[in-house]
């Protein structure tokens, strides 16, 4: 790690100072994972690049996915070659670039029937060509007794067979802060709750944004050669700061997602199952907990920062996992944590959500910006590198030739995440869970990190107290919430840490950011109140 890298919230200013100072060759809106890698793009090709988000980094859609990087199977039944050749080539490409970031796991598909199983195999053979599996990687058959020594939580009564094949899983507002960091080591300019409100125009041209401050109330105007809008959800409200009549671009598609405890979800590896309505369901372990999702339903409310998880969204994955898997039927009770986030999808009329395409799609306004809608996580490098060669051409920006991608921060090691926990638990005197957790969260920075101290958070939780600190100073974590949901996820994954972390993490981060006894008890009540707020379909369905 690099002091250039780091996201320091103690050097806010300076950065403000900064971005008011100088004239940038881009400014992109929106810190969740499209502007991310536009970001880290446009500045290792010699762009000098600025930054704004309005609330934390991947505070939206780009904390709240499914967190895997994948090809997206079920696009090519959908005929969407193209997306899923991208996407799938795309799974190793971050891979190589932040392995703990994209960790290969085993994906189990199960089949009724043998003619079911010839059907998966089939689309599964031409999905793993498509993305260039190596032989080690292909997928494997299993026949019932395989399926039941190997996944016995699957009802062996349904399932017969099981076609299991590679995808891998990400953290993804974790990924977001690598890349950001990664644009900050090559010379960008970020800056989180800066809420952009106009577009400045230097004659017919879009020649900057203004832009306020969060935090302080500070008003800025960050003035740049081309601006560029990738706010995701958000896109079409900045869409409206250049063009007043601009027609709306986006389909609001909400996903859930509930978390249990793997004591209570026991599944050994990564599950797709089908509910009701022919869609799939993902049951994913990671760190102890289960999660399960997603629903795709039309969020019809506008780009709220925290779409309601409703009873019913609760009820159709708890169906779907109770018809599918041989345990006592899940309840609403048994979720320890939920998230729900939305997709920005290019519309397309007549269709529901779960059939609309994630392609993207670039479009340029009236007076010059570049606005980047629609695609998925797993292809916001070509995202990235579409969207900044319009802006380059639209603007004149003289790029540079693309060097050999450098790893993200955390990401120069072979992949072997367990021999970079087990090295963590010998050279730092760590326990075996936390440094695996620090391993996948980290890299090889968790080395540094455990420098800092290697005391847990609270007892039993393989939360370091350090991390507190990294989340500042290395980070940009301002609030509570950013640490608690976004930094240590302590919030969805850890639910001995999800209460009982939150006064410490507090304290820990009212002398980082000197906070006034009356801010961190304002903090504790609001991330409690949003906790609360997540879990509150619980009471519903009770009343109910």
């Amino acid at each position: 790690m690099t002091a250039a890298n780091r996201l320091d919230a103690t050097a806010r200013e300076r950065t403000l100072d900064r971005l008011e100072r100088e004239r940038f060759d881009c400014v992109v809106i929106g810190g969740g994972i499209t502007g991310a890698g536009i970001a880290r793009e446009a500045a290792l090709r010699g762009l000098t690049v600025a930054l704004l988000e309005a609330s934390d980094y991947a505070a939206g859609t780009s904390s709240r996915s499914s967190k895997l990087i994948h090809g997206g199977l079920r696009y090519l039944a959908m005929g969407d070659v193209a997306l899923v050749r991208s996407t799938a080539l795309e799974r190793k490409r971050i891979h190589a670039l932040a392995p703990h970031l994209a960790e290969p796991r085993w994906l189990v598909v199960p089949a009724r029937g043998r003619a079911a199983l010839f059907k998966l195999r089939a689309g599964i053979t031409a999905y793993e060509k498509l993305g260039a599996v190596e032989d080690r990687d292909r997928h494997r058959n299993w026949g019932r007794a395989e399926l039941e020594a190997n996944e016995p939580v699957l009802d062996a009564r349904r399932f017969g067979f099981a076609c299991v094949y590679r995808e891998y899983v990400t953290d993804d507002s974790r990924l977001v802060l690598a890349n950001l960091r990664a644009a900050a080591g090559a010379g960008a300019a970020l800056a989180s709750r800066m809420a952009v409100d106009s577009i400045v125009r230097e004659g017919e041209r879009a020649g900057g944004v203004e832009a306020v401050c969060r935090e302080s109330g500070r008003r800025l105007r960050v003035r740049a050669r081309s601006v560029i809008n990738a706010a995701g959800p958000w896109v079409d409200a900045v869409r409206r700061l250049e063009d007043g009549g601009a027609k709306p671009l986006l389909h609001l598609s909400k996903g859930v997602h509930v978390v249990f405890r793997g004591s209570r979800l026991p599944a050994r590896n990564m599950l797709i199952l089908t509910a009701s309505d022919r869609r799939t369901i993902f049951v994913i372990p990671r760190l102890g907990v289960v999660y399960v999702g997603t629903t795709d339903t039309t969020y019809p409310h506008g780009s709220d920062l925290w779409p309601t998880i409703d009873a019913e969204d609760v009820a159709y994955l708890l169906d779907t996992v109770n018809q599918s898997l041989a345990l006592d039927p899940l309840a609403p009770d048994d979720v320890t944590a939920a998230w729900a986030g939305l997709r920005p999808l290019i519309a397309q009329p007549g269709k529901a959500p779960h059939e609309i395409s994630r392609r993207d799609e670039v479009l340029v306004g009236p007076s010059g910006v570049v606005t980047i809608a629609g695609g998925k996580l797993t292809g916001f490098r070509p995202m990235a590198q579409e969207t900044l060669e319009r802006a380059a051409e639209i603007h004149g920006l003289r790029l540079a030739a693309a060097a050999p991608p450098l790893p993200l921060p955390g990401g120069d090691f072979d992949g072997d995440l367990d021999a970079l926990a087990s090295r963590l638990t010998r050279e730092r005197a760590l326990p075996p869970a936390t440094a695996r957790r620090l391993a996948l969260c980290y890299g090889t920075e968790a080395f540094a990190l455990a420098e800092r101290g290697a005391e847990p958070l609270v007892p039993g939780s393989p939360i370091l107290a350090a991390e507190v600190d990294w989340a500042v100073r290395v980070e940009g974590a301002l609030s509570l919430e950013d640490v608690h949901y976004r930094r240590t996820r302590a919030a969805l994954y850890h639910p001995e840490a999800r209460e009982a972390g939150l006064a410490p993490t507090a304290q820990r981060l009212a002398g980082l950011l000197g906070w006034s006894p009356e801010r961190e008890a304002s903090e504790l009540a609001g991330v409690r109140a949003r906790m609360a707020a997540d879990l509150a379909f619980r009471s519903a369905e009770a009343a109910a």
